[in-house]
């Protein structure tokens, strides 16, 4: 078994603990047809993890805060923020809702499917976008291994002052 393999059961075994946790039933895995369907009206591919993600594990409600994004809300995200005053990038898709207008999204043209935060209350459109995790897989591992800034368990806490990176690809993505 490889290491997107190993992810992958890890992500689904703990989708399911906290699902059974909270009585809350995991949303059906999709069809490679559904992910085909979003990818044409997004215009871009999702990286295979986040596919992965979809057609293996299901169709959002677990992993960090509130979950991920169902795929038909974070299309409908995707949307909304391209025709925004805040000028959304392309290939960047929302992929959870951390709260206070806060959206953790994936670069779907990043090799490594990086992720960014993007905060519109820190006021300028450039400003709002910085970059979270290097890449998807990180991401996830640190919502697993409870590392992660975003963790009730990270050794952080509530101290944590968390250092953002601006996110360098904003202005080419406008």
């Amino acid at each position: 078994m490889n290491e997107t393999e190993q992810l992958l059961e890890q992500v689904a075994e703990r989708a399911r603990h906290s699902a059974q946790g909270s009585g809350t039933p995991l949303p059906a895995a999709l069809g490679a047809e559904e992910i085909a369907r979003a990818e044409g009206i997004l215009g871009f591919a999702l990286p295979p993890l986040l596919a992965a993600l979809y057609t293996r594990v299901g169709d959002g409600g677990f992993g960090p805060e509130c979950g991920l994004l169902s795929l038909h809300h974070a299309v409908r995200a995707y949307g909304a923020g391209r025709s925004s005053a805040w000028r959304w990038p392309e290939g960047v898709l929302p992929m959870a809702d951390f709260g206070c207008s806060m959206s953790v999204c994936v670069d779907c043209r990043s090799d490594t499917a990086q992720v960014l935060l993007f905060d519109p209350n820190l006021g300028e459109p450039e400003l709002a976008w910085s970059l979270d995790t290097p890449s998807l897989t990180a991401w996830l591992r640190g919502w697993l291994d409870g590392t992660a800034w975003y963790c009730d368990e990270s050794p952080a806490g509530e101290e944590y002052d968390l250092e953002l990176t601006p996110w360098d690809g904003f202005r080419s993505r406008i």
